[in-house]
């Protein structure tokens, strides 16, 4: 198993400012459970749950629906909905074959060490138990991440180690889920351009702190407006809309 890190630092989440720069990931989020198809007693894990509003759709199939995360703001905002909601690592689940189903939703390019992931994910399902995930691809945010990069690199700062993302091709990832013990039924990627409902300054501010880590609050500032300066002839409109160039990776395994 490759010795990478679990997560690239810099990313603290705050639960209120995910949900007003991001409420539309949930939205977007409606295709990937409908796949994942829960039915009424069925044990499902939601693997990075965030502040649990899909989990809630999710959980109105019937089925009993536990929803894991890394933030404990998140965790506690999932909580208020009444979830139950643990504050847990994908990188080591603590579970064993207790789930007829692992469900993920824009998560899962946060956690670098896929193959660990997998691993914990493996070992939570039951016999025959299914996966089902959408996380960002290949391609994801290609533009955004290269002009964070360039702006980065004009200031003689390497972005290569601040990199946060997990953005694999979809042969690589059906390959590394074969390797997990996993039979692969679909995957796909599905490019996703997608309106940001406070600009791109708002999606910076909640998504792209790993690109900043540890910087002069002068260097910050100076990086994300030469990032802004970029981006704006490909990804604002005339009307000042800005979109983010998503590409999501769909997916869907059995044990």
């Amino acid at each position: 198993m490759s010795q990478v890190p679990d997560n690239a630092p810099g990313q603290n989440w705050n639960a209120a400012d995910y949900a007003r720069h991001a409420d539309f990931v949930a939205e977007l989020g409606g295709p990937v459970a409908e796949l994942l198809a829960p039915r009424p007693g069925e044990r499902i894990l939601d693997l990075g749950c965030g502040d649990g509003s899909l989990t809630e759709i999710v959980a109105r199939s019937g089925a009993t629906v536990v929803g894991v995360d890394a933030a404990p703001d998140m965790i506690e905002a999932a909580k208020a909905r009444g979830l139950d909601a643990r504050l847990m690592d994908a990188h080591n689940l603590a579970f064993e074959h207790e789930f007829d189903a692992v469900f993920s939703n824009a998560a899962m390019h946060w956690m670098l060490n896929h193959e660990a992931v997998l691993a914990s994910i493996h070992r939570a399902l039951k016999p025959n138990g299914r996966f089902v995930a959408e996380f960002g691809g290949h391609g994801n945010v290609a533009a955004i991440c290269t002009a964070l990069l360039a702006a980065l690199q004009a200031r003689g700062i390497s972005g290569k180690a601040r990199f946060p993302w997990y953005f694999p091709a979809p042969e690589e990832y059906a390959e590394a889920m074969q390797t997990a013990g996993f039979t692969v039924d679909s995957i796909e990627l599905i490019p996703r351009p997608t309106r940001l409902p406070t600009g791109m300054a708002g999606w910076l501010e909640t998504f792209a702190n790993p690109f900043l880590h540890g910087l002069d609050e002068e260097i910050r500032e100076a990086v994300l407006n030469d990032a802004l300066a970029l981006l704006a002839p490909s990804l604002r409109d005339s009307h000042g809309n800005w979109t983010a160039d998503y590409v999501r990776l769909r997916v869907s395994a059995h044990r």
